[in-house]
């Protein structure tokens, strides 16, 4: 199976499955000397892991990484950082009447075709499980950030019908880890929360949007024509479970303007070229232009519901699936931090390549 590395430089290589020992991965292109906080890259992982609120899957996992090579007493020495996270609380049977069933939308029906052979316990390496080795990735990807200045806040800014109207710039991005839906508009953090529950009670799942904001980020990150920066952001996010649309700056909205009314205009302030609008999204040319870098990421309705559905088996027999297992009625708020780790390892990525230019 390919396509288990993303990065060119600072580059991850994942592996593991939902329902095997452990999932983990290599990291490559640390910068030696990195102190890596290793309460910084739990708490990371603590977001994203599940069994954190009602509105999340109630599997009990506690998702503590184990480090085995690339660092001396927490300090990066620029070698292969690995790492594991190993599985504990995983149910097998919950899977075994599906052994023999294409589950709706999920990776089944197409796993089995490509390879001729599938992990069905909880989709195996299709599970969003694998997305751990990405937020260990990204959380030590931060911390090279950190040190430029870069901040990268990811936020869930619409459920369902439900959406946050206000500019980014409008909110206090920090409100978003004070709520369950991790939703920086407090009133709206209400509607979402109880809208998911009634979602979950009724044994169903619904959709969101996850937005996110890169500030301070240098000028000149990313290439012209094939690896643009907001290619290789659409790239990152669109290689997440469950992950429908992704859009930067105005998006789709720019369709409905004209060229005066969106053009960034310019301006000098500090010696530094600024621009007074931002609809490019702090890319332009596929290169950031130092203003802040946002997009939007939208996630389809997670496909495992506890609700009886038409499909066939590996026969081509007509049959109806009773879903069993533990599963998350919307994924957005988990989502988060990964959308989080897959934007920093893109800027890392790109201030070690750019680096290659000088």
């Amino acid at each position: 199976m390919a396509g288990n590395s993303f990065g060119t430089l600072y580059k991850l290589t994942s592996f593991g499955e939902s329902h095997g020992k452990g999932v983990g991965g290599i990291v490559e292109g640390v910068s030696p000397g990195l102190k890596l906080d290793m309460e910084f890259i739990q708490h990371e992982l603590d977001r994203r892991r599940p069994g954190q609120s009602e509105i999340t899957s109630p599997r009990d996992e506690s998702d503590r990484v184990e480090f085995i090579s690339g660092h001396i007493d927490g300090v990066a020495t620029g070698t292969p950082l690995a790492f594991v996270i190993w599985n504990k609380d995983q149910r097998s049977r919950d899977y075994d009447n599906l052994k023999d069933i294409f589950r709706p939308s999920h990776a089944d029906y197409t796993y089995q075709s490509k390879y001729g052979i599938r992990d069905h316990r909880g989709g195996g390496r299709s599970s969003a499980r694998e997305t751990i080795a990405r937020v260990v990735a990204g959380a030590v990807a931060k911390l090279m950030l950190k040190e430029l200045g870069v901040t990268v806040q990811a936020y869930v800014s619409q459920v369902g019908s439900l959406k946050v109207t206000k500019s980014y710039k409008d909110l206090d991005l920090a409100l978003a880890e004070t709520n369950i839906v991790r939703c920086p508009d407090p009133d709206m953090a209400k509607q979402m929360i109880a809208y998911i529950d009634g979602v979950r009670r009724d044994h169903d799942s619904v959709g969101g949007v996850v937005s996110c904001v890169i500030a301070n980020a240098p000028v000149g990150l990313g290439d012209p024509v094939f690896d643009k920066l907001h290619a290789r952001l659409g790239q990152a996010m669109l290689s997440i479970n469950a992950v429908k649309g992704f859009e930067y700056g105005s998006g789709f909205s720019s369709v409905e303007m004209l060229g005066s009314q969106h053009n960034d205009e310019f301006y000098m302030e500090d010696g530094r070229v600024h621009s007074r609008t931002n609809r490019s999204g702090g890319i332009q040319g596929g290169i950031s232009n130092g203003e802040d870098i946002y997009f939007r990421v939208a996630f389809k309705p997670v496909a495992t519901i506890l609700k009886d559905q038409n499909t066939v088996d590996r026969e081509g027999n007509e049959v109806v699936m009773k879903a069993k297992g533990r599963h998350d009625p919307c994924v957005v708020p988990r989502a988060t931090p990964i959308v989080e780790a897959m934007a920093a390892m893109v800027i890392a990525d790109n201030v070690l390549l750019n680096k290659t230019y000088r």
